[in-house]
């Protein structure tokens, strides 16, 4: 079993790259200090890497890097590489309607950093970004530029948002050019554009023919906001939305026949239903009970009045009206069976008591007012019973002439309501009313409040793809699986996708309707046609070209029609899910139009990840993906949502730039924003702010750290020529290359579950405390005092020239402009960090007995180090007494001589001296001196156990402190050491 590395606390005066410098004459007293002649013989580092890139230094570096190091042709490099191995990550088109912000910097960043490292791996890999550029959101925008567009033309309309789309296209390639995005940058796709429009018409096309495209007149979210139907991906719910909801009183006409013997001679019985729609009452068409339920015929205490409620909710429905009831008898819900209520606003209409499978008895009455044509489940009553569903309110949500004198064009979410209670009152059927808050759902856009509203609309039938789309999923991989639960749960509730808008800016629906009639034509010829003509001319042809040449004399034939004067084109556009969801038939052309990745914020569960799914099974039968990767939403660092009124809104561009202000918003380059999308734990919600920005920037100033060490250690060696073969290498080195694959194994891994935060923590764990709390502060003695091509120093190099190059491509995918600037320093290699492949380990590195060696060594100088808090480790000597045995043999291994001052076992002591002995020597005074431990050897996977007990005894060094090299080894304080005079001899 191989156990981790202990955290090493170097002692408080331990050795440090500063302290070398300032004892190397950077003390500018007068007075010449002893050693200030011996300074020019220690190897100090060199490297002008800087540790830190201080104002406008960091964003400047970046842009120079990008420049130099060929970030815009990166792309293109490696798709002309000649390798089988492909990589196709689908972008999922952003929205063309606004500003770059920190949700398009998460998304992009992580489809970078994927990537990236695939690049690095060998792959050739396919990234073409997109964008959404039709549809409502930037329709919207771009109409809200100008006053008066009430009256612009369809043509002016569709001109205008174009445009707008066009310009924010380009303000977002270039934000997202300068996050370090490597992409097909001069071939990225858009859902304007021609060839893409006829390919989606095309599937369309396909869809019709397999009979899942049909028109209908159904219920549908429709936003009086915006005048079109929406798709449930278009809504947000209101949590807080408070509805003037009723109580209302629907006197019974007709008894059922069941309980007609028990009603006859009673005094009037009324059912009682409960709504926060007030405003659908007109469009009743009937009362709906729960078969198997039990509903009570109860006596009013005050009135004497007799109702009809659930069993469950008579004493809560008393409970709101403020009274209380008598039951006088209950029964089963089935006996309710063909009895009659009258409507409570419109004399003489009856409305039937019917059952329903979705009537609840957690709230409410369990008796449910139905209107057809403003209720998904009253819809399915109403086709079942073939019920009217007539709907009384037009498409800017106001009541019709149908709905009579008293509503007609009242907005039915404001006086409109206001009249339908009033009109209950005057009625006398109105129990009560009450504010209710519940979730409600709205415009996403708008941020209004939307209505269900019958109107014909064109329908994916969802039901018939239902199954095989989740067998399609189960197939694919996802990432967190908690989202492959949530897609499979809403595409169980999916029964039908609604896709025609009531919108300009889009995609045509390829339809006629007869003037006269209004009676649709649509079939293969009229498709054919118009799939022609739009990859010709794009979809503004549909308002262009005249009709005789959109609608072909063919497609008139197939239904018997000759005069194409009778027709006219159809008004509505495709629904954006259905333009983006057919992204992968287009630009997965030459990939075998199916991505290895998709990778997306969470609400694509219901939006693009479902309409891909949905138009590819249609299709094709299958998934248009391999694997899902599903990441949260940004907040500010308190959990907050974003908002400028708060002023917690974080722009990537101040981020990198700096604001006007650079000491409230310093310029923190892009590498800050990629630290920040690697180290979030993406998969929940991520949160941003200058706490968390500081804190990046510090992190990567500790990392900076490292590889300026790891540099200026490196200026005077060449690896392919200086190097020192694994074997011959010193074994703590021969430990940290056994480190450094451990290490890179595990990165990879991480790599490839996308779990980019674990590559960060493995990172910074390895370079904080393997390397700068451990291995750099033994080492450097060797590095600086020994001869400049000893062995033991070009073993120690060997060993960081290894450190370096996997170390930099380790975290290059995530921060690309450090690790190709770090590049540039190193004395032996000017390539691009990308253009010269991964980590490049090798298994034998892989030395579990040296683990136990080194471990063993450092469990007794921790021992060591915790005896003298606060002391210079160099003041001491250390003698270790351990029996005859295996740890002992492992000790040998380090220290083959019983006392050393240069011994592999005395780096890691840190001592100036340190002996290896069996017993405790006799001349050792107190036994209250000894530190006693244990140390469990465990080798061969768990075949070899020993746990051996050791001494630490800690003495006084016994010489003068070395002018050279600080340890206490001289014979004398006025001269070096042996070793440092031997080496200076050589000088």
């Amino acid at each position: 079993m191989l156990r981790a590395l202990p955290v090493v606390r170097s002692p408080p005066r331990a050795w440090c790259w500063a302290r070398w410098v300032a004892s190397s004459g950077a003390n500018r007293s007068k007075k010449p200090r002893p050693d200030a002649r011996y300074r020019e013989t220690v190897l100090l580092p060199r490297s002008d890497f800087p540790v830190q890139l201080p104002g406008r230094l960091q964003p400047e570096t970046e842009l120079e890097i990008q420049q130099k190091c060929g970030f815009s042709e990166l792309y293109s490099w490696q798709r002309q590489r000649k390798t089988k191995q492909e990589f196709c990550l689908h972008d999922g088109p952003p929205y063309a309607n606004g500003d770059p912000h920190v949700g398009h910097a998460l998304n992009k960043i992580l489809k970078d950093i994927t990537n990236r490292f695939y690049v690095m791996r060998g792959y050739k890999v396919h990234y073409v970004p997109g964008w959404d550029c039709h549809g409502l959101p930037i329709e919207l925008k771009a109409l809200s530029e100008f006053e008066g567009t009430q009256h612009l033309s369809a043509m002016e309309i569709r001109q205008r948002a174009k445009e707008f789309a066009q310009k924010v296209i380009e303000k977002q390639k270039s934000a997202f050019i300068r996050w370090g995005v490597m992409a097909d940058w001069e071939n990225s796709y858009y859902t304007f554009d021609k060839k893409y429009e006829a390919k989606q018409l095309s599937i369309f096309h396909q869809m019709y023919d397999k009979g899942d495209i049909y028109q209908d007149y159904k219920p549908v979210f429709w936003s009086p906001s915006t005048n079109t139907a929406l798709a449930e991906a278009e809504l947000e719910y209101n949590q807080q939305h408070i509805s003037r909801s009723v109580y209302v009183r629907f006197p019974l006409l007709k008894p059922p026949p069941k309980l007609a013997s028990l009603i006859d001679g009673m005094p009037p019985v009324s059912l009682i239903i409960w709504t926060t729609q007030p405003w659908t009452i007109p469009a009743n068409q009937a009362v709906c009970y729960m078969p198997n339920s039990e509903y009570s015929i109860v006596k009013c205490t005050d009135t004497g009045e007799r109702f009809i409620v659930a069993a469950d909710r008579v004493q809560s429905t008393a409970a709101i009206l403020d009274t209380e009831f008598d039951v006088i008898s209950t029964c089963k819900g089935v006996d309710l069976e063909s009895g009659t209520c009258s409507h409570p606003t419109i004399p003489g209409k009856q409305s039937p008591l019917l059952p329903a499978d979705h009537v609840t008895m957690s709230k409410g009455t369990g008796l449910v007012h139905t209107a057809p044509a403003h209720g998904m489940e009253d819809y399915s009553v109403a086709s079942l019973h073939q019920l009217p569903m007539d709907c009384l309110v037009d498409e800017g949500g106001l009541f019709t002439e149908a709905a009579g004198s008293e509503l007609q064009n009242k907005a039915v979410l404001e006086e409109g309501n206001e009249m339908v209670i009033q009109m209950l009152q005057a009625a006398k059927n109105l129990l009560k009313e009450e504010k209710f808050t519940h979730s409600y759902p709205y415009d996403w856009r708008t941020k209004k409040p939307v209505i269900i509203r019958a109107s014909k609309q064109w329908f994916i039938n969802t039901a018939n793809l239902k199954t095989a789309a989740q067998e399609a999923l189960k197939k694919v991989k996802c990432v967190p699986a908690s989202g492959m639960n949530r897609m499979l749960e809403m595409l169980d509730r999916r029964t039908y996708w609604c896709i025609s808008r009531q919108r300009r800016w889009g995609v045509p629906i390829p339809v006629f309707y007869h003037k006269t009639t209004g009676e649709p034509l649509i079939n293969r010829k009229s498709i054919e046609n118009a799939i022609k003509i739009v990859e010709q001319h794009g979809s503004d042809a549909w308002w262009t070209l005249p009709i005789e040449q959109l609608l072909p004399s063919e497609a008139l034939a197939e239904v018997g029609a000759h005069n194409v004067q009778d027709y006219v084109p159809g008004q509505d556009v495709l629904d954006i899910w259905f333009d983006s969801g057919t992204s992968w038939a287009h630009v997965l052309k030459d990939v075998g139009e199916r991505a290895d990745l998709y990778l997306e914020g969470k609400d694509q569960l219901g939006g693009w990840f479902q309409s891909s799914l949905l138009t590819s099974v249609a299709t094709r039968k299958k998934a248009p993906y391999k694997t899902l990767v599903v990441h949260g939403f940004t907040l500010g660092e308190k959990g907050e949502k974003m908002s400028k009124s708060i002023g917690n809104v974080v722009d990537p561009d101040v981020v990198i730039n700096g604001g006007n202000d650079h000491s409230v918003d310093p310029p923190y380059g892009a590498d800050i924003l990629r630290w920040w999308v690697a180290e979030s734990n993406v998969f929940t919600e991520v949160l941003i702010g200058p706490a968390v920005l500081n804190s990046a920037r510090e992190d990567i100033n500790k990392l900076r750290n490292t590889l300026r060490f790891l540099l200026g250690n490196l200026a005077d060696f060449n690896p392919g020529t200086e190097a020192v073969p694994t074997a011959e290498m010193y074994v703590i080195d021969q430990y940290m290359l056994h480190l450094l694959q451990g290490y890179a194994n595990k990165v990879t891994n991480a790599y490839k579950e996308y779990d980019y935060g674990k590559v960060i923590r493995l990172l910074q764990a390895f370079h904080s405390r393997e390397l700068s709390s451990f291995y750099f502060s033994i080492v450097k003695d060797r590095l600086y005092c020994e001869e400049e091509k000893d062995l033991k120093r070009r073993s120690c190099q060997t060993a960081l020239a290894e450190v370096f190059d996997t170390l930099v491509r380790s975290f290059a995918p995530i921060l690309p402009h450090l690790a190709e600037e770090v590049f540039q320093y190193l004395p032996y290699r000017k390539d691009s960090v990308f253009r010269s492949g991964w980590m490049n380990t090798s298994p034998v590195w892989k030395k579990p007995g040296l683990e136990e060696a080194v471990e063993g060594a450092c469990a007794m100088r921790d021992a060591f180090l915790g005896s003298i808090a606060g002391k210079n480790a160099l003041e001491h000597e250390v003698i270790l007494v351990i029996e005859p045995g295996l740890l002992f043999e492992l000790m040998e291994v380090l220290q083959q001589e019983e006392s050393s001052s240069t011994s592999q076992l005395n780096e890691i002591m840190m001592a100036s001296q340190t002996s290896l002995l069996t017993e405790v020597p006799r001349d050792v005074a107190a036994e209250e001196n000894i530190i006693k431990g244990t140390f469990l050897i465990n080798l061969e996977g768990g075949d070899i156990r020993e746990e051996s007990s050791y001494k630490v005894i800690v003495l006084p060094a016994a010489k003068s402190k070395c002018l050279r090299c600080r340890k206490y080894t001289a014979d004398s304080p006025e001269t070096p050491c042996a070793r440092c005079m031997e080496i200076l001899a050589g000088k």
